[in-house]
């Protein structure tokens, strides 16, 4: 893999980003794809480009956006009144899967979350998932909480 820049995400991404979401089984499902971003995915974006714990990033690659992330740092009084860093909404082209793209994501955000104090990175998936449940694995997570959500 040639080289790859990690960046917060700028609002010109918005499109790339919202494409990447929806290139997946369950994204194109999900995700409204236009030429023009949905209203609500620009109020979301300025609503995490407002928070201080909220890190929307992008991976780029040969100059065109290859793959993003979301990151949440979470402050809890569990644990000793630990951090936490929540990884979501990983999603790296389909057509660069497989060259190792999602590992280096990965360290990239769990190193972003030791520099912010956490002391936990959690996520979640989608339990038909299969892939990307071995991938977490591989890098060392463990399955060890079950996970509800409930749509409004």
């Amino acid at each position: 893999m040639k080289d790859i820049n990690f960046r917060k995400a700028e609002r010109r991404d918005l499109p790339a980003i919202v494409a990447l979401l929806a290139d997946d089984p369950l994204g194109k499902l999900r995700e409204a794809v236009g030429e023009a971003p949905d209203a609500a995915y620009e109020a979301a974006f300025v609503a995490i480009e407002a928070d201080p714990n909220q890190l929307l990033v992008v991976a780029e690659g040969d100059g065109e956006i290859v793959g993003t992330l979301q990151l949440t740092f979470i402050p809890g009084l569990s644990r000793g009144g630990a951090w936490r860093g929540q990884i979501e909404a990983v999603r790296v082209a389909s057509g660069r899967r497989g060259e190792g793209l999602g590992h280096r994501m990965f360290e990239w955000a769990i190193a972003k979350c030791r520099a912010r104090g956490c002391r936990l990175v959690q996520l979640t998936t989608d339990k038909s998932r299969p892939d990307a449940h071995r991938f977490y694995d591989d890098l060392g997570f463990v399955a060890s909480h079950v996970g509800y959500k409930l749509s409004l």
